[in-house]
């Protein structure tokens, strides 16, 4: 029989790998037409517009497809104006994000979220430039929330943009939907992004579309610390144990980064990293909860799901975000996207 290269990739649900993100694009689309519209050339998924939509800031955020529902999945009221996916795990062009960034100014600006990766931080600058060139206000909060690579290294990329870019779209998109300017939006989503910290664990890497090993092998009494969303490595190798020990170790490094102190409080985002069952989640949240409150940390809000993920990593990652009154408030307001709706 002869090989037609089938039994050599990972089973999922593909027809062609060079395929796979236009051919998801337009399922997205069909499945949620009143909230988006989507673009084949250049890619792009825009907010659906509506009768009585606001003159306001538009939000951008983009990336390497393979993390949905990231950034895709948060586009509509209350978060993103438009989202530029890349091939998986690869940065958007410099000339998609400017097409996305001109189809949704309105005129009052627009502000990119950017998380902290080479090839995204200059493709969205190169973007920004180019828009500013034609008179589009435009400004760029980064993303650098991931404490595992926190090196301190002078001149180095930084830590990584992870789960922490969700509190930073939903705060700034319920503030622009509130009529607040491009630089009050700027300054915000800063405050957000320096009052979060990410950790995150990896049972088992991810598999790239069409390949047939994952990103990196792991010992069955094994787990990886400190993994980054694209099948990146941790900082090292903990013995497997049950969730009562992998979730204190995963938070108080994160707990320690931020200085939290008791009586504070914080808006909690247990994410899974794709292949982590509802259930799993939902214990890794329950031992989080104890282990905060253990150190005097109050969970203002939380948030449980599979938000930012590797492709099919088995992991999870936790986020706190250092909140007041009037985060809380901005994380309240209404949202309605494919991925999160209140």
């Amino acid at each position: 029989m002869p090989n037609d290269g089938r039994a050599m990739s990972a089973r999922q649900f593909v027809n062609d790998p060079d395929e796979f993100i236009p051919q998801a694009l337009e399922g997205l689309r069909l499945a949620h037409p009143h909230l988006i519209q989507v673009s084949a050339d250049p890619a792009l998924v825009l907010r659906t517009p509506k009768d009585g939509d606001p003159l306001k800031v538009a939000l951008v955020s983009g990336g390497g497809s393979g993390h949905e529902p990231l950034h895709t999945g948060f586009v509509g009221l209350g978060m993103l104006d438009a989202a530029i996916p890349g091939a998986v795990f690869a940065s958007p062009t410099a000339y998609q994000i400017r097409a996305g960034i001109k189809a949704v100014d309105r005129g009052r600006g627009v502000l990119l979220i950017v998380k902290n990766y080479t090839g995204d931080v200059l493709n969205f600058s190169i973007a920004a430039e180019l828009a500013r060139e034609e008179n589009i206000e435009v400004e760029i909060v980064l993303v650098d929330d991931d404490l595992a690579t926190d090196g301190g290294d002078e001149g180095g990329p930084g830590r990584r943009g992870t789960a922490a870019v969700v509190a930073v779209e939903k705060i700034c998109g319920a503030a622009a939907e509130r009529g607040a300017s491009l630089s009050e939006l700027a300054e915000l989503g800063r405050r957000v992004v320096a009052s979060s910290r990410t950790m995150a664990l990896a049972l088992r890497a991810c598999t790239h579309p069409g390949q047939q090993r994952p990103s990196f092998d792991l010992a069955d009494d094994e787990v990886e610390f400190g993994v980054g969303i694209h099948g990146e490595r941790g900082v090292g190798q903990h013995p497997f144990g049950p969730a009562s020990e992998l979730v204190p170790a995963l938070a108080q490094p994160v707990v320690e980064a931020l200085g939290l102190q008791r009586g504070e409080s914080v808006i909690a985002i247990v994410n899974g990293l794709g292949s982590t069952h509802a259930l799993e989640l939902a214990v890794v949240h329950r031992e989080l909860s104890a282990f905060l409150e253990g150190v005097g940390v109050r969970i203002e809000r939380a948030l449980v799901g599979s938000y930012v993920t590797a492709l099919d990593m088995q992991g999870c990652s936790i986020t706190l975000v250092r909140c007041d009154s009037t985060l809380l408030e901005l994380w309240n307001a209404p949202v309605r996207t494919p991925a999160l709706a209140w």
